[in-house]
């Protein structure tokens, strides 16, 4: 490719901004690749397995907490004007309550929703720095959201080198005193001070004399309610596979199984970013530019192929010595698990920018549905046949959806082209 025409691929903001999302999902991956396997080899297994189920934990109720506001920002920010700082403030104000009201609640049963993170309750600190650390993950979502819907993500892949970087240090620090608690506390640090940073030295680049002031405006329940909630539930069944297969995977077949799965999980999400990245461009684009859309999503779609083949093949040829970085037991229980998974990128590629189209078109009852039955039949097809087949029955259940569902998109009568169309 010439250098006059990746200029011009990169003066196209849908181009550009899901690059740099796509830089911050691959950055997020590498330091986390690094972060897993330093606490693999600082940490015994069954800590590792604890702590990445605590983490998933708390990645579940700040999903929760969101409420679907964060796309509401990516859908109505760019037009909400001189309102922009409150309907920002708004978000932050009620997903940071509603986070720390959710980890309170979750630390109060764990003992029914997680026996084996019960350590969890047992310790003041562990309990209090969860529900901190809870916070500051949903906080995160809005700050990164608010970013791409002003058209910088730049300043979205900044901060996600924040975290990245800053999580080594206390892991380190801590692996001599601490087990479970010093990888999960770790992680919450790095994320914490990434919000701070955000809010404090960021988010002034793109609105000037911006203030961090607890607010309620009325904007938010006036025009984004019904937007918000239905992408919350379509949002919470595509998370939330990610977030509880590892504490189903620890519950049923124990702490170093789950490791593993979680590992390989991890590894492979790094490819499932790629089209979630490009699909918030494409919402906050289409959401402007309606007439465009249909050329957008050929634009979407190409340039996730274009990242994904290439991935997918690289992951099977050297997948195996990934995993070796982690330890012998990791590359032998996880190398099947994450070719499987990593397959999966390709048809989840279709469904996310479907979803955009949905979300654009108005469509979200359907957006709702696919994904509802996508995380109903990943979960209880995962429960149902991980006890005979191990962690690889997972991956299965998993391609088996996305597979299913990327064949309604295309085959079913008319129903991608149909999308397509609306730009005429």
């Amino acid at each position: 490719m010439s250098i006059m025409r990746l200029r011009h691929h990169l003066s196209n903001p849908l181009y550009r901004n899901s690059l740099y999302l796509i830089s911050n999902s691959t950055i997020l991956a590498l330091t986390g690749f690094v972060f897993w396997t330093v606490a693999a080899r600082l940490y015994p297994v069954d800590s590792v397995g604890l702590a990445s189920a605590a983490i998933s934990a708390m990645g579940v109720l700040a999903l929760v907490a969101t409420l679907g506001l964060d796309f509401a920002l990516l859908r109505f920010l760019p037009d909400s004007g001189e309102q922009a700082t409150d309907f920002v403030n708004s978000c932050l104000t009620i997903g940071g309550l509603l986070s720390l009201i959710l980890s309170l609640a979750f630390i109060a049963g764990v003992g029914i929703w997680s026996p084996a993170l019960l350590q969890i309750r047992e310790h003041p600190v562990f309990l209090a720095a969860f529900a901190v650390f809870v916070l500051a993950t949903t906080l995160v979502n809005f700050t990164r959201q608010t970013f791409v819907a002003n058209r910088r993500a730049d300043l979205a892949l900044l901060q996600g080198m924040i975290f990245g970087v800053l999580r080594f240090v206390p892991l380190i620090l801590m692996a001599s005193a601490f087990t479970v608690f010093g990888i999960f506390a770790s992680w919450g640090i790095a994320i914490s001070l990434s919000v701070i940073c955000a809010v404090l030295f960021l988010m002034p680049l793109v609105y000037r004399g911006y203030r961090p002031i607890p607010s309620m405006g009325r904007q938010v329940a006036r025009e984004i309610v019904h937007f918000s909630a239905a992408n919350y539930v379509s949002n919470l069944f595509w998370m939330a596979p990610g977030f509880i297969l590892p504490l189903m995977v620890v519950n049923v077949l124990g702490a170093e199984p789950n490791a593993y799965f979680y590992i390989a999980w991890t590894i492979a999400s790094v490819l499932f970013m790629v089209p979630v990245a490009i699909s918030f461009t494409l919402l906050t684009e289409g959401a402007q530019f309606k007439k465009q859309l249909g050329e957008h999503v050929r634009m979407s779609l190409k340039l996730a192929y274009l990242l994904l083949i290439p991935a997918v093949i690289f992951l099977f040829l050297v997948g195996k010595w990934i995993l070796l970085a982690f330890g012998t037991a990791y590359s032998v229980e996880g190398l099947h698990p994450l070719w499987v998974l990593g397959a999966s990128s390709l048809p989840v590629a279709i469904n996310q920018i479907y979803s955009s189209v949905l979300r654009v078109t108005g469509r979200l009852k359907e957006l709702m549905v696919i994904w509802g039955l996508i995380a109903v039949v990943v979960l209880v097809a995962s429960y149902l046949i991980m006890p005979h087949t191990g962690i690889i029955g997972i991956g299965y259940a998993w391609l088996g959806a996305q597979a299913l569902f990327s064949a309604y998109v295309l085959i079913f009568p008319g129903v991608y082209c149909r999308r397509l169309s609306v730009s005429g």
